[in-house]
């Protein structure tokens, strides 16, 4: 597994706290970014389920004049 470095500007406020807690920066910034990866490729599972939902309701001649059509219009 490779790594790859991510840098951000923060308050020097914000750096001090962070080192005043012993706040691994590192680690929190992983868990963030893993957990904001996650809940985006579960929004997209949600929206291609939806999806699904409704495309099956289209019966399938339809879709088939439909693509044939569109290929006629070009």
């Amino acid at each position: 597994m490779s790594y790859v470095t991510v840098s951000a500007r923060i308050r020097r406020e914000l750096y001090e706290k962070l080192r005043k807690y012993g706040i691994v920066v590192s680690e929190v910034i992983r868990k963030a970014l893993e957990e904001e990866v996650r809940r985006r490729e579960e929004e997209i599972k949600e929206a291609l389920k939806k999806a699904q939902e409704i495309l099956l309701k289209i019966p399938p001649e339809e879709i088939v004049e439909a693509i044939r059509s569109s290929r006629e219009e070009r």
